[in-house]
C-alpha cells in the first residue's frame, strides 16, 4: 500500500515515513528527557501534520505509550510541549481544511462493520503478537529498549484508526488510507519477533539463525513481488481512466453534453483534453485555471438543470452502482433531470465508473 501511494505521487506514503522517524526520536527523546532528540519529535510531527492532518493522531499513540510506560514527569512535560507546538502549528492548516470539509469529505459514510472487523482483526493479531513477546517464552530474553518498542508498535497500530472510527461515528471522516502510518506498528511487531528469535542462541544454532533469517527473506519476495507486480498494472487501481476516456471518445458525438457525477468526476477527463474539449460540459461554472481549483467549479442546481434540458444528449460519467450518493443540491438536480427529462440510450460498464448516455424520450436512435 505504501509503493502505491508512493507511485501515485500522494502524501499518504510520505506521512508513513515521517510518522516512523517521528516515533524513533520520540524513543530516543525517552531514553534522554534532556536532549536535542525533542526538536526532531516535534518537527517531524509539524512535517507529518501539514502532509496531512491526521498525522496528529500519532500524537496520541505516542502519549498514550509513555503512559503505559509511566514515563517520568519530564519526558511528560516535553511531550506536552511537543503536542502544543504540533497542534498550533498545524491549526491555520486545519482552519482552512474545516471550510473545506464537506466539499472534501461529505461523501464519506460511517465505518462500515466490515471495517471494524478489519480493524479488529489487525488490532487483535497485532496485540496478540505483543502479548506472546511480553508474556510468552520470548519474554525471558526481553530487555527494557524491546519492552519500549513492543508498547509504541502496539499504540501506534491500534490507537490513531481506533480514535478516527471512533469519530466518525458522530463525523464521519474515516478512510483506511488517511491512516495508513498505522500499519508500521505491525511491521514492527513482526520485526520485533523475529529479531528475537533469531538473536536466541541458546534456541538456534548459528545454522538455524541463517536459515530462519532466509525463510523469512524469501517469504517477504514471495508474498511482495506479485504484489509489487500487479499494483503496475491497471486492474490495481480503482478506477481505469485510460479505458473511461477511451469509451468517451468512441461513444461521443461532437456536440454532446458531459456530465459528472458526482462533480469530482471530472478528473476522469481533464487529462485527456482531445476527447474532453469536444463535449459541452454542461456543469461547469468556472473551468480549472480560472476558479483557481484543480477541477473547476459547477453552477447552482438552477443553472444546472436549465443547461441540461438545452441537450439533446448527454454522456453521464458516473461511479459504480452501489456507491453513496452525494447530497448537494447540485449532484441531486442531475439525477432528478435525467431520470424526468432524459431516457438510457446505453450503458457501458468499466472500472471503477460507467457511462451511460441519455438523450430526449423518443431520440435515442437518432444520433
Amino acid at each position: 500500500m505504501v509503493q502505491q501511494y508512493a507511485q501515485e505521487g500522494r502524501s499518504y506514503a510520505l506521512v508513513y515515513a515521517v510518522v516512523v522517524w517521528s516515533t524513533y526520536f520520540v524513543v530516543r527523546a525517552l531514553a534522554q528527557p534532556r536532549s536535542r532528540w525533542w526538536w526532531s519529535y516535534a518537527a517531524a510531527l509539524v512535517v507529518a501534520s501539514w502532509l496531512h492532518e491526521f498525522a496528529a493522531l500519532a500524537l496520541v499513540a505516542h502519549g498514550t505509550a509513555l503512559w503505559l510506560l509511566h514515563a517520568a514527569r519530564p519526558v511528560w512535560q516535553r511531550w506536552f510541549a511537543c503536542g502544543v507546538g504540533v497542534v498550533v502549528s498545524t491549526l491555520p492548516l486545519a482552519a482552512v481544511s474545516v471550510g473545506q470539509s464537506e466539499r472534501q469529505l461529505g461523501w464519506l459514510g460511517r465505518p462500515s462493520l466490515t471495517s471494524w472487523w478489519h480493524y479488529a482483526a489487525v488490532s487483535g493479531a497485532g496485540l496478540l503478537l505483543a502479548w506472546v513477546l511480553r508474556r510468552g517464552r520470548a519474554a525471558k530474553g526481553l530487555n527494557a529498549e524491546r519492552r519500549v518498542l513492543i508498547v509504541f508498535s502496539s499504540t501506534l497500530l491500534v490507537v490513531p484508526t481506533g480514535l478516527l472510527m471512533t469519530v466518525s461515528l458522530v463525523k464521519p471522516w474515516y478512510v483506511d488510507r488517511y491512516v495508513l502510518y498505522t500499519m508500521a506498528g505491525l511491521a514492527l511487531l513482526v520485526g520485533a519477533g523475529l529479531d528475537l528469535a533469531i538473536s536466541r542462541r541458546h534456541l538456534l544454532s548459528r545454522l538455524w539463525q541463517v536459515a530462519v533469517a532466509g525463510v523469512a527473506v524469501a517469504a517477504a519476495v514471495a508474498i511482495l513481488l506479485p504484489w509489487s507486480s500487479f499494483m503496475r498494472t491497471p486492474e490495481s487501481r480503482k478506477d481505469d481512466v485510460v479505458a473511461i476516456a477511451a469509451a468517451v471518445d468512441r461513444s461521443a458525438v461532437e456536440g454532446d453534453g458531459v456530465l459528472f457525477m458526482p462533480s469530482r468526476r471530472r478528473e476522469w477527463l481533464l487529462s485527456y483534453p482531445s476527447v474532453y474539449q469536444r463535449l459541452d460540459d454542461v456543469a461547469l461554472a468556472q473551468p480549472p485555471a480560472a476558479s483557481g481549483t484543480l477541477q473547476g467549479t459547477e453552477g447552482s442546481a438552477a443553472v444546472i438543470r436549465r443547461q441540461m434540458l438545452a441537450s439533446g444528449r448527454i454522456l453521464a460519467l458516473m461511479d459504480p452502482a452501489g456507491q453513496p450518493l452525494d447530497p448537494y443540491p447540485q449532484e441531486a438536480v442531475k439525477r432528478k433531470t435525467l431520470k424526468d427529462d432524459f431516457q438510457v440510450c446505453a450503458r457501458t460498464q468499466l472500472r471503477g465508473a460507467q457511462l451511460v448516455v441519455y438523450a430526449r424520450p423518443g431520440t435515442c436512435g437518432k444520433a
